[in-house]
């Protein structure tokens, strides 16, 4: 019998969102009572997947997912295998092509992809002879359509299951808008709508990618920052779009991985890519037209207990350890009372990665993601040899140095008074947005004038860091019922450092 030729499905573009919860049974029926969902009928199918790819993972690396999936309750059981190919570039959403045809069994089966793009993904067939399931799905599939009076045409996807890998298992809240005809930026409109009255995050990792995470036991994981790899003739309007989504992405990701984790270095990771994002739009502001970027006032709550939660991180885990000995020299008493302040803190952490948690459940903290990313497609949407409207096209690598050279002055002058805490505090946020330019923009730097300013502003960062932790250790140790003995203690420390800082440092970067 001759196989059944692969069906190619259009490239398309989709949104995808994760949705913060612990919660499933409320899922389907808050959604249904979304604004852009009222009145529409939604299918449902109870889906079974195996994903699967090489022990090297190549079709990975190529950005490829191979997948083979059956509806529960079918009869006869029928199986189709899914070849998904990314479009990988700089831009909010995921566009990709698909390719789709009837097997026999939830093995994969090339013959029938041969003839469409298997031969250009795996011309010598050596990735198909060492295929391997990686992970498997069991999903519950919402999907409703929703036909737009401008054309457009969106698939809403709810996905409600589990995730298995290993011996190991995870659940899955996925929320995926498909575009199916029309403009992307419908895609936004509905999300925006959605995200009103229920709490959703624009997530840059699929359910895919999470699987293979959890295959590999880096699910939840910090995300540090990434690279972004851009040609050297792009337009200032390009670039910055394409930087801003890479960081805006970082906080994002970290965000969903508070959700489960309790590690404190995603707390880090979280804020760090927030500080780059706006440390990037502050540097970039001259040049764009900002007037649309939406109001941040909305997140102002959960940064403040990320900002809180990281404070008492740093405390438990950097901080506070260094001055153990100092302060209990081998007495029982002072060690019972360094015991007790501690217990006392990590139950403070606890509480507060359970208001960051809950700050995360707020609608508006998804709104303001998705107005701020649909700001971000506004800059790519721009070719890459032009500027926004009423702004003169610039070159970058003057640019570059113009504003990173800039920077560099500010921080020189304001190193020459170190004294006191106000200066200080200046200080170490210019020697961060200092850090953060030459990360970002080290392409269209001179690499050794870019590395040694990115060494100074690191070093000096550090060194002021530890005095402000300080300050802030002993402010967290008052707050909790700290003997008054060891938060004068450490209120001493902290004067000592910053007197050092200002005898070794004034001047000198």
């Amino acid at each position: 019998m001759k196989p059944i030729a692969p069906i190619r499905q259009p490239i398309s573009a989709a949104l995808l969102l994760a949705i913060p919860t612990s919660d499933p049974a409320k899922l389907v029926r808050q959604l249904a009572r979304t604004p852009p969902l009222q009145r529409r009928k939604p299918t449902y199918q109870v889906l079974d997947a195996v994903y699967h790819d090489t022990p090297e993972q190549r079709l990975h690396q190529q950005h490829i997912t191979w997948r083979t999936q059956r509806v529960d309750g079918d009869e006869p059981v029928q199986w189709r295998q899914f070849l998904h190919v990314e479009k990988r570039e700089n831009a909010t959403l995921r566009r990709y092509e698909e390719w789709t045809s009837p097997i026999r069994s939830s093995t994969p089966e090339m013959g029938v992809l041969q003839s469409s793009t298997g031969s250009r993904i795996d011309p010598d067939g050596t990735a198909f002879r060492t295929l391997a399931p990686c992970f498997s799905t069991r999903t519950e599939r919402t999907s409703w359509s929703i036909h737009q009076r401008d054309g457009s045409l969106i698939d809403v996807v709810l996905n409600v299951g589990h995730l298995s890998a290993g011996g190991q298992t995870v659940p899955v809240f996925e929320l995926e808008l498909v575009l199916l005809a029309g403009h992307p930026a419908a895609l936004f409109e509905v999300a925006q709508k959605i995200s009103r009255t229920l709490a959703v995050l624009p997530t840059p990792t699929s359910s895919a990618e999470r699987g293979l995470a959890l295959a590999r036991g880096t699910l939840d994981a910090p995300l540090k920052a990434l690279p972004v790899a851009l040609k050297k003739d792009v337009s200032l309007a390009f670039a910055a779009g394409c930087m801003l989504n890479e960081m805006l992405g970082q906080f994002i990701a970290n965000l969903y991985a508070l959700c489960t984790s309790e590690d404190p270095e995603v707390v880090h990771q979280a804020r760090v890519g927030w500080r780059r994002f706006k440390s990037a739009v502050r540097l970039f502001r001259p040049a764009l037209l900002v007037e649309s970027l939406p109001s941040w006032e909305p997140l102002e709550p959960l940064l403040g207990f990320l900002g809180t939660l990281r404070d008492l991180d740093v405390a438990l885990t950097e901080t506070l350890p260094r001055l153990n000995e100092a302060y209990t020299a081998g007495d029982i008493g002072r060690e019972e009372t360094w015991a007790a302040m501690t217990q006392a803190m990590q139950q403070a952490a606890h509480l507060q990665r359970k208001s960051v948690r809950y700050a995360l459940q707020a609608p508006e903290v998804g709104t303001v993601l998705l107005e701020t990313l649909r700001w971000i497609e506004g800059l790519l949407v721009t070719t890459e040899a032009e500027e926004p409207l009423g702004k003169k096209l610039v070159a970058l690598r003057p640019w570059a140095r113009h504003r990173v050279g800039r920077l560099h002055k500010q921080l020189t002058a304001a190193a020459k008074d170190i004294g006191d805490l106000e200066s200080q505090h200046r200080i170490r946020i210019l020697a961060k947005r200092m850090r953060y330019s030459t990360e970002s923009l080290q392409t269209f730097l001179p690499k050794m004038r870019a590395e040694r300013w990115h060494q100074q502003a690191a070093c000096l960062q550090a060194t002021l860091g530890f005095t402000r932790d300080t300050i802030r250790a002993s402010a967290l140790a008052a707050e909790v019922g700290t003997d008054p003995r060891l938060v004068e203690f450490l209120r001493g420390a902290a004067a000592g450092q910053q007197t050092r800082d200002a005898t070794q440092k004034n001047g000198k970067i």
